[in-house]
């Protein structure tokens, strides 16, 4: 006698009702989340223990990097010190300056080592509260996020720094010496870190937008010359007033605007099929 005459149900059978399996379980663990609800001090006490948590990790990296943290400056200040005339040097107009000055960039350095920890932290208080399907793209989007943030430090190191030091070499009037204090050129650096640190944030941005549904990719691409246009004035503000710097920073910030723009049609034509 065949299997499907004996009552057994045939491979084919047997495969095709373990498949939809998967949607209960969802559709179980977004009623739970809808379900569940803590009280407000619960959430509290939770956001503290993450909190001390990231400030532990924190301080952690802040102890090996602190012991290098003049080393470290020294990385900082290839930069500049490389495009000084010859027997230029950085100078220190303040008493305290040599000792908070690295103080400060150890601090920096270690909450921009330790963002994998606090990206975690928040993605474990966050979490309990999404959906399968939230749960299901945040992660790549944190990794994303933070890769996206690592790569626009290391292009504004690598690319920008140098042309903008040699562009503000160039310029220094005759008689005068280039001579720049340690505390403000951190400041000038860390400035910039964090314009394309968070610049190269953008196609995260345009794809949260899409999948929140408060936008769709069509509507942000009509938008195009107003963001072309913020794209040259956030360069003008938030870089030295030199036009190699400000195209260094437009022009990657609206091709980071026109990948976004792609990778979010692409979701939507992939949520469509599903």
């Amino acid at each position: 006698m065949a299997e499907g005459e004996s009552g057994a149900p045939a491979s084919g059978e047997a495969s095709a009702a373990e498949r939809p399996t998967k949607a209960p379980i969802a559709k179980d663990h977004d009623e739970l989340v809808d379900s569940a609800e803590m009280p407000f001090m619960a959430h509290v006490v939770e956001l503290r223990q993450r909190l001390l948590r990231s400030l532990a990790a924190v301080g952690l990296l802040f102890l090996p990097i602190y012991y290098f943290a003049n080393d470290l400056y020294v990385l900082v200040a290839m930069p500049l010190m490389a495009h000084l005339p010859s027997g230029g040097t950085m100078i220190a107009t303040e008493v305290a300056t040599p000792f908070l000055t690295p103080f400060k960039l150890a601090v920096y350095a270690a909450i921009f080592v330790g963002m994998p920890v606090l990206l975690h932290q928040a993605w474990g208080f966050v979490a309990p509260g999404l959906y399968k399907r939230e749960k299901r793209f945040a992660m790549p989007l944190l990794l994303s996020s933070i890769c996206l943030f690592y790569l626009g430090m290391a292009f504004a190191y690598f690319a920008v720094f140098p042309l903008v030091f040699q562009f503000m070499a160039s310029v220094t009037p005759t008689g005068v010496t280039m001579m720049t204090d340690i505390n403000r050129y951190l400041d000038f650096v860390l400035t910039l870190f964090f314009a394309f640190g968070f610049a190269f944030e953008i196609p995260v941005a345009i794809l949260l937008l899409v999948w929140s549904g408060i936008s769709s990719a069509d509507s942000i691409a009509h938008k195009r010359p107003y963001v072309i246009v913020g794209c040259f004035i956030a360069g003008m503000i938030l870089t030295p007033p030199d036009v190699i710097s400000q195209l260094l920073l437009a022009l990657p910030t609206w091709l980071l605007f026109e990948a976004g723009i792609l990778f979010a049609r692409l979701a939507e034509k992939r949520s469509k099929a599903q």
